[in-house]
């Protein structure tokens, strides 16, 4: 991912923030009074209001300066999502079962980190390419894999076993992890008014996801 920064967004602020996944669906309405769907979007793309985190001067002023060092849209970086942000559901501990990312084959040793989004009526499944590699956990099978066993990439997400512990034939291949969304500002200028900010309004400042 070119023109990337592999910082986070302030947390205290993220936190506070407002946004979630969008999708692109096109409506069209037929004569016969019924509608045709189509998917414009193959995968959702998260987007985000950071201002609605904003409870002070000093949270202002360190979105300021985050906002310098990115040079406004031109460089990309990590935020972590106020509700989605781990392979397991909110409250949850990770656990190295939570996300079967892959079948073994007895040669494949890079697994795609994934994260299921699924229901009795259907499903979607998530690359994750910003993880928290502290955090990340692996099984072969259901039983957790030792770290010396393979390596995460902190930058794409793929999971490569190393040489002697590549996953046999048949064997079910899972992860837990916390992760980041790539994102980027969506806006070249802040607008600050401390007059506003004193009478509780705050400024807009909207992010959206980087896909990979």
């Amino acid at each position: 991912m070119s023109g990337f920064h592999d910082v986070r967004f302030p947390l205290r602020v993220a936190l506070g923030a407002s946004g979630g996944p969008v999708r692109r669906t096109d409506i069209v309405n037929l004569s016969n009074g019924r509608e045709q769907r189509n998917q414009r979007w193959r995968d959702s793309r998260r987007s985000y209001d950071a201002g609605s985190g904003i409870r002070s001067l000093a949270d202002l002023y360190a979105v300021l300066e985050f906002f310098e060092a990115r040079r406004g849209q031109l460089y990309g970086f990590r935020f972590r999502d106020p509700v989605d942000w781990a392979s397991c559901p909110p409250g949850g501990t990770v656990a190295a079962t939570d996300q079967i990312i892959g079948t073994g084959d007895g040669m494949t040793a890079a697994f795609q980190l994934v994260k299921a989004y699924q229901d009795a009526g259907g499903g979607w499944t998530r690359r994750i390419v910003k993880p928290v590699l502290a955090t990340v956990r692996v099984s072969v099978d259901g039983v957790e894999a030792a770290g010396t066993a393979w390596s995460v990439d902190a930058t794409t997400g793929v999971l490569t076993f190393l040489a002697g512990h590549v996953p046999a034939a048949g064997a079910l291949v899972g992860a837990g992890f916390e992760f980041d969304v790539p994102v980027r500002f969506d806006i070249d200028r802040i607008d600050v008014n401390l007059a506003h900010f004193d009478a509780g309004r705050i400024p807009t400042i909207p992010l959206t996801e980087i896909l990979a």
